[in-house]
């Protein structure tokens, strides 16, 4: 069995038919259908059950799906090894960030990367950070900058900072006469959610890491609080915060600064989240990977948090 027989395996789980795996391919569905007989064949076990809507993997096709990514996952980190021996930075970084957190940093850093390495392709994937991280554990990603507030990432990535959540409104909205002042340092203007809870809030969607901790503060207040609407992305509910039609939570690495915005702590203690670059766990950080690694650094530490 050639490697990319594995990889035809893998598309076919992956997509659970064989028309869509044939297409993500670009090989004829009979070629493929074919290919897969064969497999079967030579293994002398089934890998997958036909169903009307497409195909399932089998347990033996379980087993052996587990161990193809296994050997896929070898072949392309030995790969980078080899590039990477006394060569010039290129191949193909595949970087995970949410479209939100990445509109305010990713392209500052490609602009310090590409002065470094300006042959190597940075595939960018927009995703929340809740599915970064499966991509990444899933060994799909080279590395993702994602906002977590566990320590389950702590040995498989690398703690950039404490990203602030924070509450951004119009200063024309009534949510000014709850503010108090910062105590010096570093320290916003903040106030206590509770006494404001009963005022209009633009909430994305719980799946999302900001929306479910905002929805985690209010059950912890034991509020329901009144939705203007709840399904917008996080940098819409920001968007219209600005433009005074609500509060919003956002994050202070998204901070957008004008004279007629407000950026707000939530409570004496604040809330944080950690903003780290996580790796797969077996992954080989190539010098291209590296290089990348460090220009995100670089723009973390010159922006004012």
């Amino acid at each position: 069995m050639e490697l990319k027989e594995l990889e035809y395996i893998v598309a076919v789980a992956e997509e659970g038919s064989i028309s869509r795996a044939a297409e993500r391919l670009y090989l004829a569905q009979s070629s493929l259908s074919q290919y897969l007989s064969r497999y079967e064949a030579e293994l002398g076990v089934k890998l997958f059950r036909r169903t009307a809507g497409g195909v399932r993997t089998t347990a033996a096709g379980d087993l052996f799906l587990r161990n193809a990514r296994q050997m896929l996952l070898q072949y392309h980190q030995v790969r980078k090894q080899l590039t990477d021996l006394d060569a010039p930075m290129e191949g193909k970084i595949h970087f995970g960030i949410s479209t939100y957190r990445g509109s305010y940093l990713f392209p500052k850093a490609m602009h310090l990367f590409r002065k470094e390495a300006p042959t190597v392709d940075v595939v960018l994937h927009e995703h929340d950070s809740v599915v970064l991280q499966r991509k990444i554990a899933a060994g799909e990603l080279d590395l993702a900058l994602v906002a977590y507030r566990e320590d389950q990432w702590e040995q498989q990535g690398k703690l950039l900072m404490k990203d602030e959540v924070l509450l951004v409104a119009n200063r024309e909205h009534p949510v000014m006469e709850y503010v108090r002042e910062g105590n010096g340092g570093p320290d916003r203007p903040w106030v206590e959610l509770s006494e404001i809870s009963h005022m209009d809030f633009l909430l994305s969607s719980r799946s999302a890491m900001l929306g479910n901790i905002a929805q985690q503060m209010f059950a912890d207040l034991g509020v329901e609080p009144h939705y203007v609407c709840g399904t917008q992305t996080a940098a819409m509910s920001a968007a219209l915060a600005r433009r005074g039609l609500g509060i919003a939570f956002t994050y202070r690495s998204c901070i957008e600064e004008s004279r007629d915005v407000i950026y707000l702590s939530i409570g004496k203690r604040r809330c944080y989240v950690n903003l780290a670059l996580i790796y797969p766990q077996e992954g080989y950080r190539s010098r291209a990977i590296r290089a990348f690694e460090s220009a995100m650094c670089r723009v973390l530490a010159t922006e004012v948090f």
